[in-house]
């Protein structure tokens, strides 16, 4: 479903990512593991389109993103959830939905979606009139989440959903993560906490400064001594 060949982004002279090759299949969940500042970050905005690539070629569907604007590749079907969540504080958790439907003309389908949603997250559902910055971080994240598939998204995005939440939450939130794509969103998931991300994920890729340095099924990986010392604690 997505090719990123050769993918080279800079900031300013900087490189934060040197010739990435990641492929994602159709259904599947791909993770990238690494610690902070190893361009996994760089990686989903480069497909999203929200920084450009000097080098190299995104292909989603067999289509060039590399030029292509970010309202655009929300269009084509592609949802991020980025790191921090950005949920608009100051409208309800329902005006956030909606917004996440913006690019959609189908009032009935919105509506069933939103049933989904609830389904998927009952707390949004119970706060659906609170405004949003006065969720917890973990409620935000859920509600990052919903709002990023409510644009019906054949591709979702998800950077950090585990960061600064309470360890049951990170459970709920991957347990989540794992029947929306058991429902048929494919996921491409950046994580630090590589033990929740190997245990959704179906392929992996570890990133250290900007480039690949393993990459491998989800067994591979957690049978790989350099991960597991490295990421998983295990020695």
């Amino acid at each position: 479903m997505l090719k990123i060949e050769g993918l080279t982004v800079h900031y300013g002279v900087i490189p934060a990512i040197k010739d990435l090759n990641i492929e994602v299949p159709q259904g599947k969940v791909v993770c990238l593991i690494g610690t902070n500042g190893s361009g996994k970050t760089t990686t989903l905005k480069g497909v999203s389109g929200i920084v450009k690539a000097k080098a190299g070629r995104i292909l989603f569907e067999g289509k060039d993103l590399t030029k292509v604007d970010p309202h655009q590749i929300v269009h084509m079907g592609i949802s991020q959830v980025p790191e921090g969540r950005g949920v608009f504080p100051d409208l309800t958790v329902l005006e956030n939905l909606q917004l996440g439907a913006f690019i959609r003309k189908d009032k009935k389908a919105i509506k069933s979606d939103l049933e989904e949603i609830f389904s998927l997250f009952p707390r949004l559902e119970e706060r659906k009139n609170q405004l949003s910055g006065t969720l917890s971080g973990g409620e935000q994240q859920m509600l990052a989440m919903g709002r990023a598939l409510m644009a019906r998204p054949k591709l979702l995005l998800l950077d950090e959903p585990s960061m600064g939440l309470a360890p049951i939450i990170v459970q709920e939130i991957f347990k989540i993560v794992r029947r929306i794509n058991e429902e048929g969103t494919t996921v491409m998931l950046v994580e630090q906490n590589a033990k929740m991300a190997l245990s959704v994920a179906h392929y992996g890729y570890v990133l250290e400064t900007g480039e690949i340095v393993a990459q491998g099924t989800v067994n591979e990986l957690k049978n790989d001594d350099m991960i597991r010392k490295i990421y998983l604690g295990i020695h």
